[in-house]
């Protein structure tokens, strides 16, 4: 049984008053579920919730889009209601889509990193809903990787993208009711939401401890491991090694055709890194970088969840295959994507220039400070105090 009552379930146990009278738009993914597993859509409409609209973030409101694929927009099969993409030419919902919407709610699943698109949706969301005169209401959800720690540089101006479009943190450490809150009071983005808090939820949780069931918020995500090694291992995709998708592990697994992995593997575990094991892999893309081609590298196997620290990990395995010539970072028109992805581009020029990784990872770290301080004032849990 779980722990934690989900925003969407005491929406529906008792706030149902919110939504009395009024055409809701509902912003969901194949994550919209309640602790059964039961759909949000489903739940809603048993509920006597007037749905008039469903948007779809990346990978859709019923998950059939891969990674960076554009969402289509027409009607839903089950429901018939007509979607609407936010993830495509339009990104913010426009005022043709919220005409017969009152409320809009934005209710899924994320990873608590600042790459995952679904935080950017939400907060284009809240900014049309403060245009357009619409209520803006968040069901919250845990953060995967719990509400205490804070990890990584903020993006820095110039380098701002939908994988990084604000000064945040790569690991956050709040709730999306939190994060919304924030956006709202320090970055300017619409109205402070009203938010639907979590039960029982306290900062010091990690998802394991929640008791819910894990659903994969897209293709790529499937497991719980892949959402704790995400924040580190996503920068892969900003090089020409495989960040292990179109294999069972995405982001798991790294490597490519010319890396040693028995090597890489050694060097790693021997700086012994907090929560972490590395294990020598060979393995062959499906699809994505090096599809159908043998590759070796590593695997990331976690043993503490609460001391590994996904950033300065990548950083490290960053370092070591970067001693490798046939690594690049790859370019995307005008402007290096491994550089939106981290935020700044000093991280790559030290990278390369193989500058001590314990040095860059505190001068990096070091930027969230403001954020820490500020975040005090928005936060809605606890944190557990250790006895």
């Amino acid at each position: 049984m779980a722990l934690v009552k989900l925003g969407l379930e005491n929406l529906l146990e008792n706030k149902l008053s919110l939504l009395s009278g009024k055409k809701v738009g509902l912003i969901t993914s194949p994550t919209g579920l309640n602790s059964k597993l039961c759909s949000g859509i489903d739940l809603l409409f048993r509920a006597g919730v007037k749905l008039t609209a469903l948007f779809g973030p990346e990978h859709g409101v019923r998950g059939n889009a891969q990674a960076g694929e554009t969402v289509s927009s027409g009607r839903d099969e089950k429901t018939n209601l007509p979607i609407y993409s936010l993830y495509g030419p339009t990104k913010k919902p426009t005022p043709e889509m919220l005409k017969d919407v009152d409320v809009l709610i934005f209710d899924m699943q994320d990873v608590g990193c600042r790459y995952y698109t679904f935080i950017y949706t939400m907060a284009y969301a809240q900014q049309a809903a403060y245009e357009y005169n619409k209520e803006f209401i968040v069901l919250d959800r845990p953060n995967p990787l719990g509400g205490v720690q804070v990890e990584g540089n903020l993006v820095h101006q110039g380098y701002t993208s939908f994988v990084g479009n604000y000064p945040l943190p790569n690991r956050y450490g709040l709730t999306l009711g939190e994060l919304s809150c924030y956006l709202a009071e320090y970055l300017g983005v619409g109205q402070k939401p009203t938010v639907v808090k979590l039960s029982g939820w306290t900062r010091d949780m990690l998802f394991l401890d929640t008791k819910l069931l894990w659903v994969g918020p897209s293709p790529n995500i499937p497991t719980i491991d892949t959402a704790f090694v995400y924040p580190g291992t996503c920068l892969f995709e900003g090089t020409n090694l495989s960040e292990g998708r179109g294999t069972t592990c995405p982001f798991e697994i790294i490597g490519a055709p010319w890396l040693e992995g028995d090597k890489l593997a050694d060097e790693l575990n021997n700086l012994n890194l907090a929560g972490v094991i590395f294990r020598p892999v060979f393995f062959t893309p499906t699809f994505s970088k090096h599809a159908n081609t043998l590759c070796q590298g590593i695997q990331l196997h976690l043993t503490d969840y609460k001391a590994f620290e996904p950033l300065k990990t990548a950083l490290y395995i960053l370092s070591a295959v970067c001693k490798y010539p046939q690594t690049e970072f790859l370019c995307t028109k005008d402007r290096y994507f491994f550089d939106l992805l981290a935020g700044d581009p000093k991280i790559k020029t030290a990278l390369k220039a193989q500058a001590p990784v314990l040095e860059l990872w505190e001068q990096i770290n070091s930027e969230n400070e403001i954020f820490l301080k500020q975040r005090e004032s928005i936060l809605l849990y606890p944190r557990k105090e250790i006895l």
